[in-house]
This record gives C-alpha cells, sequence and structure tokens, in this order.
C-alpha cells in the first residue's frame, strides 16, 4: 500500500464505515480493514491519518485501530510469519513518540498504550532509545508533553510489579533507573515547587497534581522489586515530600462531586500504597520515616468523610495500617490502650457500616457489588480493609481487641433485636465485626482456617445467622456464613442447596460460592458427604442453569456438574440419561465440556458400553460444529471424541472411520489450538485401529506423514509431531511404513541441520530408541547408514552419547534405556567394526541415565517452549480437565526394570562373546560406573564370563 493520498482516502472511507451501527455496513469494513492490514505501509497510513485529518472523528478511530493492529500483530511468533514488516517496525518506532507527544489527550493516550505494547517486546534491546527520547522531553516544560511521558512510563513499567525476579529482570530495571531516577527526582521536585508557586490556579493545579500521581506510580514500580540504591541514598527527599503531601489541605482541588475521587485523593492513596510498600519491604531503611507517616495517615482516616470519593484513599489509608501493626517491631506503636480503642472506635467500626451509597450500588447492579464482595475487587472495599486491620491488631493484642469490640457487637445485636427491618445494618456490621475477630487466618477459597479462641463462633453462627438462612431474603448479612469454617457451613448444606435454585440472584449466587468452596475444602477423595444430597444437588443445579443470566454468573458455573461429578463418583450413574440430554444441548456442550468428559469417564468405568449412549447424543452437536467450522470449538470437541474412541476396544467405529480423512485437512492445523487435541485424536486412531487404517485406504498414511512433516518444521509444535510419529511406529503394521522409513530420518535431520534445539534433541532420542525398540538394533544401524555411510556412528558419538543425559520423563527415560540397551547388545556392528570404540562411552551413557541427575541445562540462544512448560492453555486451546490421557508405556510389562534388563543383556552378550565383555568394562568402563553395574549384575544374579 503506497502511502499516497488515493489509499488516505479509502481508509477514511473504511474506518468511516466501522463506526456505523448497521452491522450490513459495519462488518463488511471491519472484514476490509483486517484483508489488509498486513500489507506494508498500513500501520503508516494510520498514523498519518491520526495526525493530518482534519476531521477529529477519524483521527480519534484512526488511533484506536492503530493501537489495536499493534496488540495483535507486533509480538513476533516464532515459526509464523512477521505480521508487521521491518522497514514499518523501524519507521513507528522513529515517529510514534513525537507524534504521541504532539497529539491531543484522547489520542495521546491511545499512542501512550501503544508505545507500552511495543517497549513490552522491543525495549531495551530493540529499542534501546526509547528511555532517552522520553528524558529529554522532561526539560520541555509543557506539562501536557510531560505528562504523555509520565503516562507512558507508567504503562511501561508497571509490569515491575508482577513479573518474577530474574537476572534479565533487573538488568533492564537498573538500566531504567540509571537513565530515569534522577531526571524523574528533579522532576518531582520541581513540580512541588510549581505547585506553591501556583496554589490558587485551578487549572494548573490540575494538571501538576496530575504529574505527581503519574511520579507516584512510577515511584512504586521502580521500588517494587528490590530498594534501589539510588533510592536509597535520595529517601530524605521522597518520604519528606511524600509526608508533606499527605497533610497538604488544598480547597481549590476539591469537588463537590461526592463519587468520583478527586486528584487530591487519588495522589495520596498512591503515597499510603508508597508508604505501605517501604514498610512491608524495606523496614530497616524507612524506620526513622513511619512514625510520621503513621500520624499523618491517622489524621487522614479520623478526618476523612464516608463519601464514596474517599473509598479507594481509605481502604488504602487503613491497609497502611494493617500491614504495619503486624510487624514485631512496630508493635510500641499500637500497644496502649488508649490508641486501641481509638483506633478500634473511629477507624474501624465506622468502616464496617452498609453505607446508604453502598446500598444504593447493590440495587444499581446487584451482580457487580457481589463480585466485589465475594472476591474484592481493583479497588479494595473500606471493610475489606477494616477486616484486615482488625486481624493485624489481633496478631499481637488478640485479647484487648476482642474485649474492646465484645461491646459494640452487643450493642449492634441489641439495636437489631429493637427493629429488624430498620436495624438490619447494625447486624450486618455486626457479622462482619465477629467475623473479623475470629479469623485469625483465611483463603478466599477456604474461608476462615485458623480462630481466635476467644470468640464462640459456633454459637454465634446457631444464634445469629442460621435462623436468616432458613427464610429466603435478600438480607445483606447472609452473606457472611461465606468467611465461616467449613463446621459452621456444613450445617447449612440443605439451605444452600435449596437457595441455588432461588430466582433471586443475590441468593443463588451467594449459595453457589458458598457449595463450591465446601466441595473444595473437602476435596474428590471424601465424598461422604454428598451422595445423600444426589438428586436435590443435580435438580437444583440445572434449575440454575437455566436462569436468566446464568451464562455470565460465575460463581453458578463454578458449581458446575464438573465438580459434582468428581465428588459423587459412582453414585450421579443411575441419573447419567437424563444429564446427557441436558450436557448435549449445545450452549452447555461449550461452556461445560469439562463435564462431558468426567461423566464419560464415570460412566463408562462402571458400564463401558454406555460409551454408544453418549456417541448417538454428541455425535449430531459435533458434526453440526465440525460443518459450520466453529473454530472456538473444535479443540473441545477433538479432545471429548479422543476420550469417546479411547474407551473403545481394539477397533474404531465407522462413524469414526468416516471422520478421519477430515482431520488431515490442512485447514485444521493451521489453528495453532486445534494441534494438541487433534494430535491426541489421531493418537488415539492408530492405538484402536492402526491396522485398519493402514489397509482402508492408500492415501491415509501419507496424509498422517504430511502432519508429521509439517508439525516437525515448527520449534513450537515438533514435541507434537514426535507424539504421532512415536505412535505411528508403535501401532501401524511393520509392513505399512517400511516405504517410508527413510524419508522421515531425512526429515528429521534435515530439521537437525537448519534448527537443532534441546527439545528437539530430547524428542529425537526418545524416537530412535522406541523404533530400536519396535524393529531391533540392526534396523536403526542400518538405516542410519543407508542414509550415509557411518551415519550410525556419527549419531552415537554427536547425540546419544554427549546428550541422553538430558531425556526426562520416566517413561521416556525407560524407552531410552531399552534403547540403548538393545543397541549394546544386539547390534554385531557395534561388537566387530570401527564401532566398537563407541561401545563403552555408550555403556556410561547408559548408567549415568540411570544414575545421574537429570541435565536440565538449556543454551542461552535458545528461545523456546519446553515440553514440559507448554502450558495448558494456549492460543485458542484450552485443556480439558478432565479430558487428560494417561501416560503411555509402549514397552510396558515386558520390561521391569531397565537395569536388570541391562545385566541380564550383558550377560548374554558375554556368553556369546566369552572375555570380550569384562574385558572392554574393566579397561574403559569409569570407576564409579563399573561399580554401579555390578550392583545389576549381582540384582539380576549373573555374572560376566
Amino acid at each position: 500500500m503506497e502511502l499516497n493520498d488515493g489509499h488516505l482516502q479509502t481508509l477514511t472511507e473504511f474506518l468511516r464505515k466501522t463506526l456505523d451501527p448497521d452491522p450490513a455496513v459495519r462488518r463488511p469494513a471491519e472484514k476490509f480493514l483486517e484483508s489488509v492490514e498486513g500489507n506494508q505501509n498500513y500501520s503508516l497510513l494510520l498514523l498519518t491519518l491520526l495526525e493530518k485529518s482534519q476531521d477529529t472523528v477519524i483521527r480519534v478511530c484512526a488511533a484506536v485501530t492503530f493501537k489495536n493492529y499493534i496488540k495483535r500483530n507486533w509480538r513476533i511468533v516464532e515459526d509464523e510469519p512477521n505480521k508487521v514488516s521491518d522497514p514499518d517496525r523501524t519507521a513507528i518506532k522513529a515517529n510514534i513518540v513525537n507524534l504521541m507527544l504532539s497529539s491531543p489527550e484522547q489520542i495521546q493516550k491511545q499512542l501512550s498504550d501503544a508505545i507500552s505494547i511495543i517497549g513490552r517486546e522491543d525495549f531495551p534491546q530493540k529499542w534501546p532509545d526509547l528511555l532517552t527520547e522520553m528524558v529529554t522531553r522532561f526539560r520541555s516544560g509543557d506539562f501536557h508533553i510531560i505528562n504523555g511521558v509520565l503516562r507512558t512510563a507508567h504503562s511501561l513499567f508497571k509490569r515491575y510489579r508482577h513479573e518474577f525476579k530474574s537476572n534479565e529482570l533487573w538488568s533492564e530495571i537498573k538500566l531504567v533507573l540509571d537513565t530515569f531516577a534522577l531526571p524523574l527526582t528533579e522532576l518531582f521536585k520541581a513540580t512541588i515547587e510549581l505547585c506553591q508557586t501556583h496554589a490558587t490556579d485551578v487549572n494548573a493545579l490540575k494538571v501538576l497534581f496530575s504529574s505527581l500521581t503519574l511520579i507516584s506510580k512510577l515511584f512504586y514500580s521502580l521500588n517494587f522489586q528490590d530498594l534501589p540504591e539510588f533510592f536509597e541514598d535520595n529517601m530524605e527527599t521522597w518520604m519528606t515530600n511524600f509526608h508533606g503531601l499527605l497533610t497538604l489541605d488544598n480547597k481549590h482541588l476539591q469537588t463537590n462531586d461526592e463519587e468520583e475521587a478527586g486528584l487530591l485523593e487519588l495522589l495520596k492513596s498512591q503515597i499510603c500504597d508508597n508508604a505501605a510498600l517501604y514498610a512491608q519491604k524495606y523496614d530497616e531503611e524507612f524506620q526513622p520515616y513511619l512514625p510520621r507517616f503513621v500520624t499523618a495517615i491517622w489524621n487522614l482516616l479520623v478526618s476523612t468523610g464516608q463519601e464514596v470519593k474517599y473509598d479507594l484513599l481509605v481502604s488504602n489509608a487503613i491497609q497502611f495500617l494493617a500491614s504495619v501493626c503486624e510487624r514485631p517491631h512496630y508493635k510500641h506503636l499500637f500497644e496502649d490502650q488508649n490508641t486501641l480503642t481509638s483506633i478500634c472506635e473511629k477507624v474501624i467500626v465506622p468502616n464496617m457500616e452498609f453505607r446508604s451509597a453502598d446500598e444504593e450500588a447493590f440495587e444499581d447492579n446487584s451482580e457487580e457489588y457481589i463480585r466485589r464482595d465475594l472476591e474484592g475487587s481493583d479497588i479494595d472495599t473500606r471493610r475489606r480493609a477494616a477486616c484486615d486491620l482488625v486481624r493485624g491488631l489481633c496478631k499481637f493484642f488478640e485479647g484487648p481487641v476482642t474485649a474492646i469490640f465484645s461491646g459494640y457487637v452487643n450493642s449492634m445485636l441489641g439495636e437489631y433485636a429493637k427493629n429488624p427491618g430498620e436495624n438490619w445494618k447494625h447486624k450486618d456490621a455486626a457479622i462482619y465485626l465477629v467475623t473479623s475477630l475470629a479469623s485469625k487466618a483465611q483463603t478466599q477459597k477456604h474461608g476462615i482456617t485458623q480462630a481466635n479462641e476467644l470468640v464462640n463462633l459456633n454459637e454465634f453462627f446457631v444464634n445469629h445467622i442460621l435462623s436468616d438462612l432458613k427464610s429466603p431474603n435478600e438480607s445483606f448479612f447472609s452473606i457472611l456464613f461465606l468467611q465461616l469454617p467449613k463446621e459452621q457451613l456444613l450445617q447449612a448444606v440443605p439451605l444452600l442447596i435449596s437457595h441455588l435454585q432461588a430466582q433471586s440472584t443475590v441468593e443463588h449466587t451467594y449459595a453457589a460460592h458458598a457449595l463450591e468452596r465446601l466441595f473444595t475444602m473437602r476435596g474428590p477423595n471424601n465424598t461422604t458427604l454428598w451422595p445423600p444430597f444426589t438428586e436435590q444437588l443435580l435438580n437444583n443445579l440445572f434449575k440454575a442453569l437455566a436462569l436468566p443470566g446464568s451464562a455470565e454468573n460465575e460463581y453458578i458455573m463454578k458449581v458446575n456438574p464438573t465438580l459434582l461429578f468428581s465428588l459423587l463418583q459412582e453414585s450421579i450413574v443411575p441419573y447419567i440419561p437424563t444429564l446427557i440430554g441436558q450436557l448435549t444441548h449445545k450452549l452447555l456442550l461449550v461452556r461445560d465440556s469439562c463435564s462431558l468428559c468426567l461423566s464419560v469417564r464415570i460412566t463408562c468405568k462402571a458400564n463401558p458400553t454406555t460409551v454408544s449412549s453418549f456417541e448417538e447424543a454428541l455425535f449430531p452437536v459435533f458434526t453440526e460444529i465440525l460443518q459450520n467450522d466453529v473454530q472456538e470449538f473444535l479443540p473441545y470437541v477433538f479432545q471429548v471424541m479422543s476420550l469417546l474412541l479411547e474407551i473403545h476396544s481394539n477397533s474404531i467405529p465407522s462413524s469414526y472411520m468416516a471422520l478421519f480423512p477430515h482431520l488431515l485437512q490442512p485447514v485444521l492445523w493451521e489453528r495453532t489450538g486445534n494441534i494438541p487435541p487433534l494430535v491426541r485424536l489421531l493418537q488415539a486412531y492408530l492405538e484402536k485401529g492402526g491396522a485398519s487404517i493402514a489397509g482402508s485406504a492408500a492415501d491415509k498414511i501419507p496424509g498422517l506423514l504430511g502432519v508429521f512433516q509439517k508439525l516437525i518444521a515448527s520449534k513450537a509444535n515438533d514435541h507434537q509431531g514426535f507424539y504421532l510419529l512415536n505412535s505411528i511406529i508403535e501401532h501401524m503394521p511393520t509392513e505399512s511404513i517400511l516405504q517410508y522409513r527413510k524419508q522421515i530420518f531425512i526429515l528429521l535431520f534435515q530439521r537437525l541441520q537448519s534448527s537443532k534445539t534441546t527439545k528437539f534433541i530430547k524428542s529425537f532420542l526418545v524416537f530412535i530408541n522406541l523404533y530400536c525398540v519396535k524393529y531391533g538394533a540392526i534396523a536403526l544401524q542400518e538405516i542410519f547408514d543407508s542414509i550415509q555411510p557411518k551415519m550410525f556412528g556419527m549419531v552415537l558419538e554427536k547425540i546419544i552419547i554427549p546428550e541422553v543425559q538430558k531425556v526426562s520423563g520416566p517413561v521416556e527415560k525407560k524407552i531410552c534405556a531399552v534403547g540403548i540397551t538393545k543397541v549394546l547388545t544386539e547390534c554385531p556392528a557395534l561388537m566387530d567394526t570401527e564401532y566398537t570404540k563407541l561401545w563403552t562411552p555408550l555403556l556410561q551413557a547408559l548408567i549415568g541415565l540411570f544414575e545421574l541427575p537429570e541435565d536440565d541445562s538449556i543454551p542461552d540462544d535458545e528461545h523456546f517452549i519446553d515440553i514440559e512448560d507448554t502450558p495448558g492453555y494456549q492460543t485458542a486451546f484450552s485443556q480439558l480437565a478432565f479430558a487428560g490421557k494417561k501416560e503411555h508405556d509402549p514397552i510396558g510389562d515386558s520390561v521391569g526394570n531397565p537395569k536388570i534388563l541391562l545385566a541380564q543383556s550383558l550377560y548374554k552378550l558375554s556368553t556369546a562373546c566369552p572375555g570380550r565383555v569384562p574385558s572392554m568394562l574393566s579397561t574403559s568402563l569409569n570407576a564409579d560406573a563399573l561399580q554401579f553395574l555390578q550392583g545389576y549384575l549381582q540384582a539380576a544374579t549373573v555374572q560376566l564370563v
């Protein structure tokens, strides 16, 4: 695409159409843009539009389109085409910072995000001048530009808060600090001075306080991993100014909005986070400043109102106190009885109360309120922070704090008793107080795991909570049983099950969450509780799944049939016919394929003939998905089909054979997410009917090998190619693949020459040893030497002997051990030719495989996904939990202990060649290896001759 007016005009027209509400106009335009985005200069045309178009709407649309394009395409994925041309990459990085800083704020934010996405991939190695270019803009004095730089830096550096420590990460942070820390500190001081200069200029203060908030966020990110030497040396500057900002009260920044936090509140909230970070991680260095911050934050809390706009500030301030009070060397700050009473009375109790604003939030969006209440959110609630502070104080002051709050609890319950209908908020706060006091330790999944012995939780539950559960209602205090230990929850099981089908979102959501907690707490091995409730549980669960909005209710979906099947096991079998009908409804199939897998496993284990019932119900749905090429569901279909086919005895039903040719279609293998489940499915075909496949049609074997060839060429998927190849070798009749064997090895050697990786070597070693086990050591030697004379020796010397220690996994090691044993003892060429010199080193390598730790080293220049590190979720592929395939041992019980097999095989060889084997061992084998070998011989009760 040339950079000319014609293409700019065309692009403008299609961008405008993407904003059209009519799908008939919008979708074709979106499809067109997708079709041309791979062309060179496409991204540069977008940048030109967002810079020069006279239409503001088009400029913003171009900016959003550009950011999304970068998000989808910038990352270079191995074995996939580069979606952004190198000239475009260079041009984008050369211009985007200038363009971002000179654009209006709406466009600036989009370009800042794009820079962050590019930076995550390219900074610092491929974009070394990014920081220097950004830092020089601090001297501009234009805070529109400065804030653009700060916003971009924040997007770029905030990942330091979440990444694991590594030398590579610390090297990057050091580079950032060397370039960025001093200019940031100077900007911080200068900005504070400007705030004093413009103390009455509201517009100037808004810009300056936005800068200070961004600077404070950057401080948090740059200090998160470790305390940098620069910030330690400049701690006085930062902490003194942070403390001053905490105590600042500027009426010009106050807002009348009761909902939205103002700039001053946002800044103080971030400073509380920064202080908490230093108190938790760098307490020794922070200790001189801590009392000042405790006093400032305490004064902040007692002077801040209950309005929603202060929620973030209050939550962060309370979390600071909570993090400080549980550390032993700050204990003295809280031990005075008056201090404890004041904290309880002025901070904790007011922030435990359910406010009118909370009630309005619930009425406006009950599901969002429930989500925040159950799991927290990016913005923690006041009462959640207050609960954390109670637990923190109880660590050292359990008795006094419990005594102080007992009076408050009794008072609240008394007020509730006077008028339950009007005063339910008092009981709500009382329950929060009690559960906070009772909990010395808790997790989100299991609730309270360690209780305060001074609180009789069971008595409180029976007297004040259980009665409320018996009457379906939307009272908020029914949610508190979720925090209770399982002993109390178990008393409520029948009530929870009945609430599961309630029309009320509050009731069925909280009931579902509590049941899911109970399921996971008790674990799949402790199933005695649930069978009596089987029928009621299943009925109410499917009623819940049929409720409007249940598909979007994550708590209902967590109590899915998968959990029930795993708990109920065989007791669910009588209900399977009904369940099949429910689960094969297309929508349920899509969103709960795990349930299908588990129900298949359980039912067919009890009665293998029921597999046909599943197939009759499922195949029409599968056929519809396959025919319509519903891409996001195909991986699930392949996994469930594999599970069903694996249950059959050694035959492939005709319904499966009819589908087989379609599974070899190249288009299916183009999608990354299809590859693992498709390979698994083809392995099932080969295992159940290798001979049938070989005899049914001439094109099936070339089709399989074509798939293998495609996979083996990919660094990301070569191990999947080996999985398929190993199944072909193991299960296909020998004569059916005889003509293809040499070409298979040639392909493997070509890949070894072009791109040798540790993962490929490990897979290759397993394959050639499996080949040896299946066809014999002579066949292995002959096929190598038929490709190139003396290649067998080169493979032994350059690959097997030096690399076999890298093989991982018990089955893989067993295959290699048996294969190498056969080479050592059943290959005449290794005893009577120039290969003989490799016999002892090969034996030494085998004993090392038995006795030495695995060699897990990987060369620095290798960047690939190792088999063990391949995540269960990849793009478009989700591994179904109960569709897992059992590890298969192709050698089986024919070899129990490979060490014994080696000893017996050496004995057999020594009887055929008397004197040769002991002589080779005594002259060449390492002493430690010889000692291990003697142990194998003794265990096998044989002696070499």
